[in-house]
């Protein structure tokens, strides 16, 4: 896109009537499910791009406060509506967390400890590649290396206080043949061919098509959906889990760290053996019970339990940018 249609791209500000205890922007924003987003203004706001538009958002206890930068929505009904896919606020927090406190008596141990933890609804193909980007990873590096990954391969999407901003890459965009060396000279490791070779699979099975076949609203099954989505390089078991609970509508989905293997043990299931890497016998004896507890919306369930764990737990807290290497440490990711 030319200077001069950047130029002409409109922003868009405005505010949706939103608790804060229905959506805490710092803790949803940044506790490892996007890797797009940046604190600003000493943590004031958060600047991030999703649905192609970058967005500046603020609140206070009743509003979330946004602003699109050179936007392509054409008003503020069009934002609004983004706002509210993206943040699932069709859904009460509230109303779920009575739910589940009501079906386990142990889930008030995490319901006054953190407030606002909802599960993004995020674009599946950026989904997939952040989190084979995850393994064994922290969230500073992890959002450097997306952030290289869309200057590379992304297209440009506006232009704020001299600096550019990129949408995430297509698929085919990550399928072309320079990909992997790109990313191995920025870093990347072992995961640029596994960028690489998943972009390509997923080429070869239909592409963007083919994902939105695998989404809940087209009356998929979680295990199967799960099951399938391990075909891609990178994908085990638990990147498979964080990808169709948070892009591909299944709310069920519980991926199984360290941290939800402790509470497991400690609140649910005391015959579990003390391990230093969660086993795949165990991953799927802790999923499976949490989903029987927590039903249908269980993934998001574990999210609170996760920051709860996290914010209360002063001797195995980590620091915000180590936060998600905690949650990599099992035997197969």
């Amino acid at each position: 896109m030319s200077m001069a249609k950047f130029d002409k791209l409109k922003n868009i500000t405005g505010k949706i009537v939103c608790d804060k205890s229905e959506l805490n922007l710092g803790i949803t924003l940044q506790g490892g499910q996007s890797f797009r987003w940046k604190e600003i203004e000493n943590g004031e706001k958060y600047r991030g791009i999703f649905a192609g538009e970058l967005w500046t958002l603020h609140q206070d206890d009743q509003y979330i406060y946004y602003k699109t930068h050179g936007s392509k929505l054409k008003n503020s009904i069009d934002c609004e509506n983004e706002l509210f896919k993206y943040f699932n606020l069709h859904i009460s927090l509230k109303d779920n967390l009575k739910i589940w406190s009501e079906n386990d008596e142990n889930f008030k141990n995490f319901t006054n400890i953190v407030e606002g933890v909802r599960i993004l609804n995020q674009d599946m193909v950026e989904n997939i590649f952040s989190f084979i980007c995850s393994a064994n990873n922290n969230i500073i590096r992890i959002t450097g290396m997306i952030d290289k990954m869309c200057r590379h391969f992304g297209n440009k999407i506006c232009k704020l206080n001299k600096e550019f901003y990129y949408d995430f890459p297509t698929i085919e965009s990550l399928a072309q043949d320079n990909v992997q060396s790109v990313l191995s000279k920025e870093g990347f490791g072992y995961r640029a061919p596994y960028i690489h070779k998943t972009a390509k699979k997923l080429v070869e099975l239909g592409g963007r098509k083919w994902l939105e076949s695998l989404h809940k609203d087209q009356g998929t099954e979680y295990e199967s959906v799960r099951q399938t989505i391990q075909v891609l390089q990178g994908v085990g078991p638990k990147v498979a889990d964080c990808i169709c609970l948070m892009s591909l509508g299944h709310l069920e989905s519980i991926p199984v760290d360290t941290h939800i293997y402790q509470v497991a043990r400690e609140f649910y299931l005391p015959d579990l053996k003390e391990v230093s890497s969660v086993t795949p016998t165990m991953y799927q004896e802790i999923s499976r019970h949490l989903r029987t507890k927590w039903g249908p919306l269980a993934g998001w369930a574990q999210a609170v339990v996760f920051c709860t764990r996290i914010k209360s737990n002063p001797i195995k807290k980590k620091k915000k940018d180590d936060v998600d290497t905690s949650r990599k440490k099992l035997k197969k990711t």
